[in-house]
């Protein structure tokens, strides 16, 4: 890990993309360290756009529309959450400058983040980033079961018809690598990501109110 050093640094949205499209990103060591690292992996975790699985149980779920799907509507609250301790997470990478700077890049339009509601209640959700037709997902929250996993089978619908090319999970756990998440190679890596970035992509073409059924077959339509 490449150490950014505060006294000589002072990390700008701007320079965050930057960052991004040569496949670095950002971590703290926990969630009080100041200190922000560029991560590189030599193996690089990306979930499938294309051949993205949606176990049975969790696509029972989805159609029955359990959960409210809101997009951009609590990015903070979001962020928020992914940086609080959890059950089997004692601590996060997420610091306060980061919270900050994906904060300023959602102002900005390249962050975002999907929302899991009951009621009221925010109970689950991610956000990453999104330049051109690479989508990076950064964190992901659950009050209530399956409500993070939900909001990943909406992404990866969205995704696909935005025409997004790359969804970079950084590292594969066994929570992604149930949905077809795999790890390749930097070098692999990298030709995924010159080709996404060459590729336009909206991320709102999809629909906000679109209906459960609607969600699935977008996950599998073939590109």
């Amino acid at each position: 890990m490449r150490p950014l050093k505060p006294q000589r640094y002072r990390l700008t949205p701007e320079l965050l993309l930057d960052a991004y499209r040569h496949g670095l990103f950002p971590m703290a060591e926990d969630r009080h360290d100041p200190r922000l690292y560029w991560i590189e992996p030599e193996l690089r975790g990306v979930i499938p756009l294309d051949d993205f699985h949606v176990p049975k149980r969790l696509a029972r779920t989805v159609k029955q529309g359990t959960f409210a799907v809101r997009i951009d509507c609590a990015f903070g609250g979001v962020i928020e959450a992914c940086a609080r301790p959890a059950p089997g997470r004692w601590t996060t990478w997420i610091n306060d400058e980061i919270i900050e700077l994906y904060t300023r890049l959602h102002a900005m339009g390249h962050a975002h983040s999907v929302e899991c509601w009951q009621g009221d209640r925010l109970v689950g959700g991610l956000y990453g980033i999104a330049i051109d037709g690479a989508f990076f997902g950064e964190s992901m929250f659950s009050t209530e079961t399956d409500s993070s996993k939900v909001a990943l089978v909406h992404l990866v619908a969205r995704l696909k018809a935005g025409g997004f090319r790359l969804l970079d999970a950084q590292f594969v756990t066994k929570h992604l690598a149930r949905f077809g998440a795999f790890e390749v190679p930097r070098s692999i890596y990298k030709a995924m990501l010159a080709e996404a970035l060459a590729a336009p992509a909206d991320f709102y073409r999809f629909s906000a109110g679109a209906r459960p059924a609607d969600v699935l077959q977008a996950i599998t339509r073939k590109s």
